[in-house]
């Protein structure tokens, strides 16, 4: 495989060659992390790679720690969102029905329709 490099500015350009185990090295990572093979080779030529682990990995950890409860009573709270909106869509046609009975005019409530439907999504 040729690789050629060439700077942002200017005309100098790089050209080399790489051999087939490299380059499906290279293939293989840009798979694993799912980044094309030129974002891998320019990480590496500027060694912008960064070891995993220490104070940083600590810190990730505990604000995971922190905010996985959140995130779980957002969920709750946003299951039982849907369930009300079903139980007020079920109420609404209901009413509807109860007024055709009556021979009375159903009621169109576009803006509690987008709400519901909000809620369901």
């Amino acid at each position: 495989m040729k690789l050629v490099i060439k700077p942002e500015k200017g005309f100098g350009k790089i050209e080399l060659e790489l051999g087939e185990e490299l380059w499906s090295e290279i293939e293989g990572l840009s798979e694993r992390y799912s980044v094309p093979p030129e974002r891998v080779i320019e990480i590496a030529l500027l060694g912008e790679f960064k070891e995993p682990g220490g104070e940083l990995e600590e810190k990730v950890w505990e604000l995971e720690k922190e905010y996985a409860p959140l995130r779980f009573k957002a969920y709750g709270v946003s299951e039982d969102n849907k369930l009300l909106a079903i139980e007020l869509f079920g109420l609404i046609a209901e009413n509807n029905q109860l007024k055709r009975f009556l021979r009375l005019k159903p009621e169109r409530n576009l803006e509690l329709r987008k709400l519901i439907s909000y809620y369901l999504q």
